[in-house]
């Protein structure tokens, strides 16, 4: 689904050049989950940008479903930190606009985002504006909108860092279970190594910038998941614990161009 060859990404300023990724290599399966952590600087980002589009690669190939990647495509949404509804529109007028931007008709998208907010515990709030909603809440429509228009790739940039804790464990309980249903594949920056362990097939680990891929990690633990399920705790403990090792090594050497399966 997603083929990544190859690619690095430099920015350059007045002050001189600066390599955010260096020769990464990474294949995604269609449907798969996985998610990308490493330390604050090291790129993820950036590459979540590159998937999307929104940058383009100094070197190297970046493919969605077999076509290369020159741009934002319509199959490909993403998720922020912060939700960016519109104030002045309701809760089903925010998730329906990618529809309208894109061109299609609303009414033929109107049961899906009635469908997609009763998933996601929102039934009943179509028509309150985003002030009348918690943080949680308004990131909950931020997801519906996101796949409304049904993308085959989903990028989500820390989109719970902002919650408090209880929250963040519902909203990720929701991701499970909307990921299932819709069947889309999702690539999750984030900086909870429990988040991604939860979440995730694989965890891609990219290494202080330049990042590079220092390790892939497969995640064994049967789905649906919760970190409170007694059953779950070894392997999310011998998962986190494998994480929080290769976060810590800050010197050792990255294994640029290792390939995912």
């Amino acid at each position: 689904m997603i083929g990544i060859s190859g690619v690095s990404r430099t920015f350059t300023s007045r002050s001189g050049s600066t390599v955010a990724l260096q020769g990464i290599d990474l294949h995604i399966a269609e449907g798969e989950f996985v998610a990308v952590v490493g330390r604050s600087g090291c790129g993820k980002s950036t590459l979540l940008r590159l998937i999307a589009g929104l940058l383009p690669a100094s070197e190297g190939e970046i493919t969605v479903g077999g076509e290369r990647v020159t741009g934002a495509r319509r199959d490909v949404a993403m998720l922020f930190q912060r939700p960016a509804l519109l104030p002045w529109r309701s809760v089903l007028d925010n998730v329906l606009l990618p529809v309208e931007i894109f061109g299609g008709r609303r009414a033929e998208h109107r049961d899906r985002a009635y469908r997609l907010l009763e998933t996601v515990g929102l039934a009943g709030f179509e028509k309150h504006r985003p002030h009348e909603l918690s943080g949680g809440m308004q990131q909950r429509v931020s997801l519906c909108r996101s796949l409304i228009a049904g993308p085959r790739v989903l990028l989500m940039d820390e989109p719970f860092s902002a919650l408090d804790a209880l929250t963040r464990t519902e909203l990720a309980a929701e991701l499970q279970r909307v990921h299932t249903e819709n069947s889309a594949t999702v690539v999750f920056v984030t900086h909870s190594i429990d988040e991604a362990v939860l979440l995730a097939d694989r965890v891609v680990v990219l290494s202080p910038r330049p990042g590079r891929i220092r390790e892939i990690v497969d995640i064994g633990i049967p789905r649906p998941r919760t970190l409170g399920r007694t059953a779950h705790l070894g392997e999310v403990a011998r998962c986190g614990a494998e994480l929080h090792d290769l976060l810590r090594e800050r010197d050792a050497p990255a294994q640029a161009g290792r390939e995912g399966r």
